[in-house]
């Protein structure tokens, strides 16, 4: 079946479906294979194997070594990559229109025929060890996992993407095998594409090639989260104290997400931001000072993060309280809307000349059954938030329980008053 839309649809019997949107003014093309698959659906023993697989798709095939897949794309002069989040992952390859056949074919072979060879997992748990091990050497990206578990614990958000060192030393064919069987199936699937692209000649090389086991659409247990206030502090030897404070946010089906970015702008979205303003610029307290929102299918998060000498992280601390409890209290002005909506018109169509960033867009939407709307239409959407909304929103969000996670070299009683 195929929508009347600015995309093109077709879901396969097997429930493969697959999305794709024409640029006629490029001759590149971005394919990606999602996977209805994340860091939520892992249980316990299995923390971690979601971006375990994700390495372990490039590690060869019955008919490819590793190294044939890398040299295969290098010869298109193509990008290859891939990513996991809590609620998804993707493979995507960006070629010339004319090997869309072509890395549909290998990228299809990837992710259906991976060999899983103990060795090569014995070898990829390293590799993976050492990331896990890195991102806790910075701060400034634990700080955020930190925060997920403070605000959800016990719920499969608050686990972290990279899983933990105990469960990723763990992982063996047997485990990834079963967890592949499991999520890589046919109704977990989408393919999306954009670019120099014909619908037709998509959904062809992907009856072809992509072969995965048949199967529905994996139930997700959906539980929305009730947060409490809670301040965590991990006692680190660093230079800064890597502050995050936060609220529950928004489901992404909300209808008030588009009033949310617009929130998230005024408040820490730019060099115009109050955060930026009031801590870096009035008071040179933070180099990086910012907002940032995220929707998952059954609740999200509203976080301002901030890097400050460990002296200055109650103070700072209190600023970003501050300037929350200003918007809850007064809303914004008309001018931090309109330069609010400008900001985020520009960003978007900005972003969307890439056919990797419309691909990926295409594919986000139809994986997380969000809706998938033209740029006027998201322009629209934009426009029509207003003062009222925005402060109606900052009463709901800022209402509720507010979570504070830091990684300094200090204990929580230093800064609990803050509280």
């Amino acid at each position: 079946m195929t929508d009347a839309c600015f995309y093109d649809k077709t879901i396969l019997d097997d429930g493969t479906t697959i999305i794709s949107e024409t640029m006629d003014t490029v001759r590149s093309v971005a394919i990606g294979i999602w996977l209805s698959v994340g860091s939520r659906d892992e249980a316990p023993a299995e923390a971690g194997m979601s971006h375990f697989l994700e390495h372990m798709m490039f590690k060869g095939t019955p008919t490819r070594s590793a190294q044939d897949i890398s040299e295969h794309f290098e010869r298109l002069g193509a990008e290859l990559n891939a990513f996991t989040s809590k609620e998804y992952t993707c493979y995507y390859a960006r070629v010339l229109d004319e090997h869309v056949g072509d890395a549909v074919e290998v990228l299809s072979d990837m992710v259906a025929n991976a060999s899983l060879d103990p060795g090569a997992i014995l070898s990829e748990r390293e590799v993976v060890l050492e990331e896990i091990a890195r991102h806790e050497d910075a701060p400034d990206d634990a700080v955020h996992e930190l925060f997920s578990a403070t605000m959800l614990p016990g719920h499969p958000l608050g686990l972290p993407v990279l899983g933990r060192q105990e469960s990723v030393g763990a992982f063996d064919r047997g485990l990834s095998a079963a967890f592949k069987q499991a999520h890589y199936r046919t109704g977990n699937v989408v393919v999306a594409a954009s670019g120099s692209v014909a619908h037709e000649d998509l959904v062809r090389a992907v009856r072809q090639h992509l072969r995965l086991p048949e199967g529905p659409r994996t139930e997700r247990l959906h539980a929305t989260p009730v947060v409490e206030p809670r301040l965590q502090v991990q006692r680190k030897d660093t230079e800064q104290a890597h502050i995050c404070w936060g609220v529950a946010g928004l489901r992404a089906s909300d209808e008030d997400r588009f009033a949310l970015a617009v929130l998230d702008a005024v408040l820490g979205g730019g060099m115009a931001s109050r955060l930026f303003v009031e801590v870096r610029e009035k008071r040179g307290l933070a180099y990086a000072v910012y907002s940032y929102h995220a929707l998952y299918e059954d609740t999200g998060q509203f976080v301002m993060y901030a890097g400050t000498r460990p002296s200055n992280a109650a103070q700072v601390i209190e600023l970003i309280t501050s300037e929350v409890e200003n918007v809850r209290r007064d809303g914004i002005t008309a001018e931090e809307l309109h330069r609010a909506k400008e900001a985020l018109k520009g960003q978007l169509v900005l972003s969307l000349e890439s056919t990797r960033a419309r691909m990926t867009r295409l594919g986000k939407n139809e994986i997380t059954h969000g809706e998938c709307l033209s740029i006027d239409e998201l322009v629209a959407r934009i426009e029509a938030v207003d003062r009222a909304s925005v402060h109606t929103l900052a009463e709901r969000l800022f209402d509720g329980g507010r979570v504070i996670a830091v990684i300094a070299p200090m204990d929580s009683d230093e800064i609990a008053h803050v509280l």
